[in-house]
């Protein structure tokens, strides 16, 4: 085992490695922002336009749980170097696509190779770094978690209005650089043990198809009228069928893809499944945000973005302090804490999302937010790898990470359907008021007549009013929907089990 890095070079690894992190996650929130720019210049509608975030998800989700094994094959920094290359390389692809099926298709690609940059961040950071100085290191990596949703938004809405939205996808070519350039000066030497170890060739195809079509299914189910689409029932079933098999051949495989032993242990199950629950909620309503402030409220990218950023603020600020005094607290403690500031949040903005409301009203909530977000990500993680031995460490990030990233995909979807079909309830009772012998329908074409509106004007305008009123009280039920799931989740993480240690995800250079 290799002595820990020390002074300006520790220093060096760790903004190259925070850096790929900060890339990736402001690629996602850049892309959120942008979504209705992208469905109009490319031709599609905006629940379209979400399967630029959610093709990237589920390829990103089903490439991490190989990351283990890849880096036992080829070296964990050389496979860092390589996911670097290859992420920068499709995202320029990305950005010079001309259809929506072209920018999926490269999406996926990215996703593919997006994989290993954020376990294998992990893993490297923690290797080198001094094993009294984990549990800062973890939280210096996590800022840049918390600094990109402040960035992304800003970014991409500017980007999206000034200029062409293909640059959302450029401006990560010379991130690649510079990432590449440092570790390969500050790792240099530094490559962990290989060794060729067996693939569960069967354990991944069940993974892609079984995956694969439910984010499918779950995309393509809005548009198809759900299970009256022959599609649809084929894909679920696939679904269905190959996951069903995946968890059987997992649980009896000598090298699993999927390592879901690791579910014996009880922090890790809970901690898991809080991470994942939390952040589908979580990356659903952000994309749900962006989508209201832009269909419904009118605003430009830009202004959306400035409305969402300052979620990321109070984390900047908090993130070092809860990772330097979070070990004299018990951790269930701080993310409770988390969880209520969460549905504070959304019962918030249940109450504030109104047709006359102001940027404030949109953006306090998130800039409170921010207290959510700050003691979430560092103490979750470190209550899902308590208790682990230090060879289980690898397996256990990419599951937990794996598990993470496809509930943010899956929220994504569910949130966008949840949110169009409970519209179309609610402008179906709206519109039953609206006939030629109501009085107040009478009153109203008479009002829009005096300001100058014909007949079909003023039927068009009055449809979109209900149109626009069905999508902020869809909107707000998901929130008080949210809300409610976050008051559950802040009793789950108490049946986690003390001590919690991020200590174990050090074991030497060879365990991930």
């Amino acid at each position: 085992m290799q002595a820990p890095l020390t002074g300006a070079r520790l220093a060096w690894m760790t903004i190259a490695l925070s850096l790929a992190t900060f890339m990736q996650v402001l690629d996602s929130t850049i892309a959120n922002v942008a979504i209705p720019t992208i469905a109009g210049n490319l031709g599609s509608s905006n629940s379209q336009g979400t399967w630029v975030i959610t093709s990237f998800g589920v390829a990103n989700a089903i490439s991490i749980p190989i990351t283990g094994w890849l880096a036992k094959r080829i070296g964990e920094v050389r496979l860092f170097m390589w996911s670097t290359a290859l992420f920068a390389i499709s995202s320029w692809l990305c950005g010079i696509s001309n259809s929506l099926g072209m920018l999926i298709f490269f999406r996926v690609i990215q996703g593919l190779v997006a994989g290993p940059l954020i376990p294998l961040s992990q893993s490297l950071l923690l290797n080198n770094y001094p094993p009294a100085k984990r549990t800062m290191a973890l939280a210096l990596w996590s800022v840049t978690i918390v600094i990109a949703p402040i960035c992304g938004p800003i970014l991409g809405g500017y980007i999206s209005d000034n200029y062409h939205w293909g640059w959302i996808f450029f401006i990560n070519v010379p991130f690649g650089i510079v990432i590449m350039m440092l570790t390969a000066k500050t790792l240099e030497g530094r490559e962990t043990k290989t060794e060729i170890r067996p693939i569960d060739t069967v354990g991944l195809i069940l993974l892609v198809v079984g995956v694969g079509c439910l984010q499918i299914m779950l995309d393509q189910g809005k548009e198809l009228d759900w299970f009256n689409s022959t599609e649809i029932i084929v894909l679920t079933v696939v679904a269905v069928i190959a996951l069903a098999f995946l968890i059987v051949w997992e649980l009896t495989d000598d090298h699993p893809v999927v390592d879901l032993s690791l579910f014996k242990s009880r922090n890790f199950t809970i901690g898991c499944l809080s991470l994942s629950l939390a952040y589908m909620l979580y990356f659903g309503t952000i994309v749900l945000l962006h989508d209201l402030l832009q269909g419904v409220f009118g605003y430009t990218a830009t202004w959306a973005g400035l409305a969402s950023a300052p979620v990321g603020i109070l984390p900047l600020l908090i993130t070092p302090l809860i990772g330097k005094y979070a070990h004299k607290v018990d951790y269930r403690i701080i993310v409770t804490f988390s969880f209520i500031m969460y549905t504070v949040c959304f019962y918030w903005r249940a109450y504030t999302f109104e047709p006359g409301m102001d940027f404030a009203a949109a953006a306090w909530p998130q800039f409170v937010q921010g207290l959510a977000i700050a003691c979430f990500f560092m103490p979750l993680t470190t209550i899902t790898l308590s208790g682990l031995p230090p060879e289980k460490m690898a397996s256990a990030s990419s599951l937990s990470n794996f598990t993470r990233t496809l509930a943010g995909a899956i929220g994504t979807s569910i949130t966008t359907t949840l949110w169009t079909q409970r519209e179309s309830m609610h402008h179906a009772n709206f519109a039953e008021h609206i006939n030629p012998f109501s009085p107040d329908t009478q009153q109203m074409y008479h009002t829009l007549g005096e300001m100058g509106m014909s007949q079909q004007q003023s039927s068009a305008y009055i449809a979109k009013v209900i149109t626009d009123q069905g999508l902020i009280i869809s909107a707000n039920e998901i929130f008080w929907l949210s809300a409610g799931v976050f008051l559950v989740l802040m009793l789950l993480v108490w049946f986690a089990k003390p001590p919690f240690t991020a200590g174990g995800g050090g074991g030497g250079g060879g365990a991930h």
